[in-house]
C-alpha cells in the first residue's frame, strides 16, 4: 500500500506550495501585528473618554488653579467663555475608592501613560471593568413603540477609573465600554484567500508554461531510453531550458547518428559471416565420411544461429518491425504446435483470448527461446496464456531443477549459462533470457523467473493489455 504523499512531486507543485507556505506565514505576521495594533486602539478607545473626564474635573477644581484660588466649584459657572466640562459620573474623595468588577491592568498602564503625555502628575491610578443592566433610552423607547418591538433593558459594559492626583486626594469617573467585538478574522480571512487568489493563479499559470519544455523533454528521454528513437523537442521556454532542450537535442541526433553506425556495421558483420559459413557447408557436401559431414553441418547451424542471436541482441531496439494488435493466446498456441510437429515435449493450457498491440515476430521469438530453455533444462514444456489485473502473462514452466535465487539476475545476463560449456545441445551460448529481456523492455513490458513450489521453474512475458 502506497502512502500518501502530501508533498508534490512537480517543480510546479513544489513552487505553488511554497509560495502558499510564504504567504501564508506574511500573512499569520501581517495578522499579529495588525491585532496588535488594534487591540491598542481599542486600549486608548476604552480608556481616553475616563481619562478626559478626569482631567476635565481637575480642571475646575479650586485647588488645582494655584493661579485662581478664589475660582468656587459652581457646577453652574462658565470660564473664560467656554462651557463648563461635563463633571458627570465623577466623585472626589478623600479615601481610596473600591472599585468593583475585573481589574483591569492595561487600561491602568495606558490611563498613566496618557496623563504623562499630557503632563499632568498622578500618584496612583486602578482600574476595573463590570456589567451592569442599563434602561433604555429615550430615542430607544420610541423606535421600539414605533416597530412594534418588545422594550429590554440591555446590559453594557462599564469602565471606572480612580486616580489619585494629590497625596490622600482621589477622583473617580466611569464610562461606558463597547461589548461587541469588531469582525476583524473574517475580515483578514477573505483578505488572505484574494490574495491567494491573486497570486497563486498567475503563478499556476507561469509555472506551467515554464513545465510544459520540461515536460516534453522529459518524455522524449523516456522514449529515447525505451526505443532508441525520439523527437526532437521544440527549443522554447527560459534561457536555460532553452540551453538544455538544445543540448539534448544535440545528445539524440550524436547518439542516432552512433546506432545507424552500428547498425550498417552489424549488417556488414552479419553478411561478411554469412558468405564464408555458405561456402563452408557447400564443401561439407565433399566430405566422405558421413558422420564427419553431419558434425560439420550442425556446427555451421550452430554458427548461424548463434550469429543470429548476436544480431537480433545488437539491435534491441531499434527493430523495424511494426506494432499490430495480437491474439497472444493464438500466437502461443501456435508456437508451441511447432514444436509438437518436431517431437518435442509442450503442451498447452486453455487460454482465453489475449489480445495486445506488440511486433508479433519478437513476441514469437521471446516465446520460442523461453520453450526451448524448458526443453533443455527441465525436460518439459508447460505453456499458459492468463489475465492479471491489467496485464497479460504468457507462462513457461518447466519440470527441471530450477534456478538458485542467487543467480536470478545473473541468469539475464547475456552470454550467462547454468554450466560453463558452449554446447548448443545443453543450452547454447547463453544469450537466450538476454534477448528475451531486451525484446519485453522494448514492449514496455518484463521478464519475470521465480521457482515454482512443486519443483521447476516458471518463466513468465508480462505485457500490457
Amino acid at each position: 500500500m502506497k502512502r500518501l504523499r502530501l508533498w508534490p512531486q512537480s517543480l510546479v507543485g513544489q513552487i505553488i506550495i511554497l509560495v502558499a507556505i510564504a504567504l501564508f506565514v506574511a500573512q499569520a505576521i501581517n495578522f499579529g501585528l495588525l491585532l496588535r495594533e488594534r487591540n491598542r486602539v481599542d486600549l486608548t478607545s476604552q480608556t481616553a473618554p475616563v481619562v478626559y473626564r478626569v482631567i476635565n474635573a481637575l480642571d475646575v477644581r479650586p485647588d488645582r488653579r494655584p493661579d485662581r484660588p478664589d475660582l468656587p466649584p459652581n457646577p453652574d459657572r462658565r470660564e473664560e467663555g467656554r462651557e463648563r466640562p461635563d463633571r458627570r459620573n465623577v466623585e472626589f474623595s478623600t479615601t481610596r475608592p473600591v472599585l468593583e468588577g475585573r481589574p483591569r491592568p492595561d487600561v491602568q498602564a495606558r490611563a498613566e501613560a496618557m496623563f504623562d503625555d499630557i503632563g499632568l502628575t498622578v500618584h496612583s491610578v486602578v482600574a476595573a471593568e463590570d456589567s451592569r443592566i442599563m434602561p433604555m433610552r429615550r430615542w430607544e423607547q420610541i423606535r421600539s413603540r414605533a416597530t412594534g418591538e418588545t422594550p429590554r433593558d440591555r446590559r453594557v459594559g462599564r469602565l471606572r477609573l480612580a486616580v489619585e492626583y494629590e497625596p490622600g486626594k482621589w477622583v473617580t469617573t466611569e464610562a461606558r465600554i463597547g461589548n461587541r467585538p469588531a469582525r476583524f478574522g473574517g475580515w483578514l480571512i477573505g483578505q488572505t484567500l484574494i490574495l491567494y487568489v491573486i497570486v497563486l493563479l498567475p503563478l499556476l499559470w507561469i509555472g506551467s508554461r515554464l513545465a510544459r519544455p520540461l515536460k516534453q523533454l522529459t518524455g522524449s528521454a523516456q522514449q529515447f531510453a525505451r526505443t532508441g528513437l525520439a523527437d526532437a523537442v521544440d527549443e522554447r521556454g527560459p534561457g536555460d531550458v532553452r540551453d538544455l532542450t538544445m543540448a539534448f537535442n544535440a545528445m539524440r541526433s550524436r547518439i542516432i547518428a552512433m546506432l545507424d553506425e552500428k547498425d550498417r556495421m552489424l549488417g556488414a558483420i552479419g553478411h561478411d559471416l554469412r558468405t564464408p559459413l555458405a561456402s563452408l557447408r557447400v564443401r561439407t557436401e565433399s566430405v566422405e565420411d558421413e558422420g564427419e559431414r553431419a558434425r560439420m553441418s550442425e556446427t555451421i547451424d550452430e554458427m548461424n544461429r548463434m550469429l543470429e542471436d548476436i544480431l537480433s541482441l545488437a539491435r534491441a531496439g531499434r527493430s523495424t518491425e511494426a506494432a499490430q494488435k495480437v491474439d497472444l493466446a493464438a500466437l502461443a498456441d501456435a508456437v508451441v504446435e511447432d514444436f509438437i510437429e518436431l517431437g518435442s515435449p509442450v503442451d498447452m493450457a486453455d487460454s482465453d483470448r489475449a489480445v495486445a498491440f506488440v511486433r508479433p515476430q519478437q513476441i514469437r521469438r521471446a516465446v520460442r527461446n523461453l520453450i526451448e530453455n524448458a526443453i533443455v533444462y527441465g525436460d518439459r514444456a508447460h505453456v499458459t496464456v492468463l489475465h492479471e489485473a491489467g496485464m497479460i502473462r504468457i507462462a513457461v514452466a518447466d519440470e527441471g531443477p530450477g534456478i538458485a535465487q542467487d543467480r536470478m539476475a545473473e541468469m539475464l545476463e547475456p552470454f550467462t549459462r547454468l554450466e560453463g560449456s558452449r554446447n548448443r545441445e545443453t543450452g547454447g551460448a547463453g544469450l537466450g533470457l538476454a534477448l528475451v529481456r531486451a525484446i519485453m523492455a522494448e514492449h514496455q513490458g518484463e521478464l519475470r523467473l521465480e521457482n515454482r513450489p512443486e519443483g521447476g521453474l516458471e518463466a513468465s512475458l508480462v505485457l500490457p493489455a
